[in-house]
């Protein structure tokens, strides 16, 4: 009895160990195909981060809208920096107006620069300036007509207006022609092929010669007020423009009335239209003309100086009939500040804000005295003020500021041409520009950010892609540090003076 008894336990511990070796090995089993099958564990999440691209302008031209290294977006449980940190704080739920796009003038001259340029030089200047590896420029303004820039193709000066006649008048519009724009047309039929979506605001300096008041030219005077024909002539002029430029693959964005209506010159084309007279005919005939013809071609009045906008656009868009045609109004640079453009929004908040010229020139001979102007007035100060759109003048000009049709003797395009050996030099202006254009895109929404005017200036953006852009300038002549922070994250960053600066990062 014993010995059953003990063969008994001996066998239930036998049970024991072998099933005790079997979970041992089990157990190993699983912990091999665990580590064979298991990705890398992630460090933990205080040691990751995003990053911010960054690209860097400075006044000494030692860094051209050059690519910097990435900066670390790291989390930050501060609301705000100390009192001895600059900072730029951007709150982007607090949103402005939506960006339509940004560029420069393809004015005749511009275009028969380009065009004497050998085919491959010319294709390498269009990508530079309208594709993404470039500028990305999406947004031209054209002459309606000849302008100060105007050149036949021989590259002498040319003025002209698509209904000119020797004698009489011509209501009828049997004399319009397009025919003298061919190289602007043929121009930018070339950019359209890079940038489908171009967006084009057409200007005119004038009326045909026939259509004005007093001595018939084309420097200076004003519509003949005297003959209700003449308005709506120029309505149907205004329409055929449309229409044939349509019919050349080029839709019209945009148009504005008059250049500069508060200015006449006897040196070049231009035309004086005051601001009763201008919600006069767009009132009474173009806005009308446009309506009947199906045109969606947007109507914007004003198109001059800061200093002059306000009491302009004061009497134009407080007319309320006219005001259902007109979809804002347009700025120049050459007097005033942008502020002005605030004060219009401000009166007008339904209606939008353009800022269409503005021409480099040797105002100043320091590369960073002139980037930090156009920053702090234009790329920066003219967004800030509500404008969607900031265009420049002359796309191209020649090293002596021309070919010319009477116009400025020291203005600079965006790029220098050389007809002579064909070099192609980038001006500060196109750098300037590049800050905004090449990284912020039509539909993009201006947000929220503070800044010091003179010292650390800056604009930020929300792409329609969801990226985050900040442009930012140190406009002052000591560097500068500084924080920008958005929804509890933060990067660091030190800026030259006289210099630009551009951030892009994914939210």
């Amino acid at each position: 009895m014993k010995r059953v008894l003990l063969r008994n336990k001996l066998s239930g511990r036998m049970k024991l160990v072998i099933v005790f070796a079997i979970c041992i090995i089990i157990l190993l089993l699983w912990l091999v195909l665990r580590s064979v099958r298991e990705e890398p564990v992630p460090p933990p999440a205080e040691q990751t981060h995003a990053e911010v691209e960054a690209w860097l302008t400075t006044g000494d031209q030692q860094h051209l809208l050059a690519p910097q290294q990435p900066i670390p977006l790291l989390q930050s449980e501060r609301t705000s920096s100390s009192p001895l940190e600059a900072a730029i704080t951007i709150n982007p739920e607090k949103t402005y107006q939506t960006m339509d796009g940004f560029g420069a003038a393809m004015t005749g001259s511009s275009a028969h620069l380009m065009n004497q340029l050998p085919q491959e030089q010319r294709e390498q200047l269009l990508h530079d300036l309208f594709t993404s590896e470039g500028l990305n420029l999406d947004m031209v303004r054209h002459t309606i007509g000849a302008s100060d820039y105007s050149v036949d193709a021989s590259g002498a000066p040319a003025s002209y207006t698509y209904d000119d006649v020797e004698s009489g008048t011509d209501y009828t519009m049997e004399h319009f022609s397009i025919d003298q724009d061919r190289e602007v047309v043929d121009m930018l039929q070339q950019v359209t092929r890079l940038k489908p979506h171009m967006k084009i605001m057409g200007t005119p300096w004038t009326a045909p010669a026939w259509m004005k008041y007093g001595e018939k030219t084309l420097h200076g005077w004003y519509l003949n007020y005297e003959d209700p024909q003449v308005y709506e002539a120029y309505a149907q002029y205004f329409v055929r423009y449309i229409q044939a430029y349509q019919n050349k693959g080029l839709p019209i964005y945009g148009i504005t009335l008059q250049n500069e209506p508060g200015f006449t010159s006897p040196n070049y084309p231009s035309m004086s239209m005051g601001a009763e007279e201008q919600l006069h005919f767009i009132r009474d005939y173009l806005g009308p003309a446009l309506k009947k013809a199906k045109l969606d071609t947007r109507i914007i009045a004003y198109d001059h100086n800061w200093d002059e906008g306000v009491e302009y656009t004061n009497q134009v868009l407080g007319d309320k009939q006219a005001a259902t045609y007109i979809d804002g109004s347009a700025f120049h640079c050459y007097a005033g500040d942008p502020s002005a453009m605030s004060e219009v929004h401000d009166r007008f908040p339904d209606k939008s804000i353009y800022f269409t010229e503005c021409s480099g020139g040797d105002w100043s001979p320091d590369f960073g005295e002139n980037l930090s102007w156009q920053m702090s007035n234009l790329m920066i100060g003219a967004p800030r003020n509500w404008a969607q759109s900031v265009l420049l003048w002359n796309i191209a000009l020649d090293p002596q500021g021309g070919p010319t049709n009477g116009g400025c003797e020291n203005c600079r395009g965006v790029v220098t041409i050389d007809p002579e050996s064909g070099k192609v030099d980038k001006n500060v202006e196109y750098y300037a520009l590049g800050h905004i254009s090449k990284f912020i895109r039509p539909g993009a929404v201006r947000v929220d950010s503070n800044q010091e005017q003179g010292k650390l200036e800056n604009v930020a953006f929300r792409n329609p892609d969801g990226t985050m852009v900040l442009v930012a300038a140190n406009t002052g002549d000591e560097d500068t540090s500084f924080n920008v922070m958005m929804d509890g994250t933060e990067f660091h960053y030190s800026l030259p003076a006289k210099s630009a600066v551009t951030f892009r990062w994914k939210t």
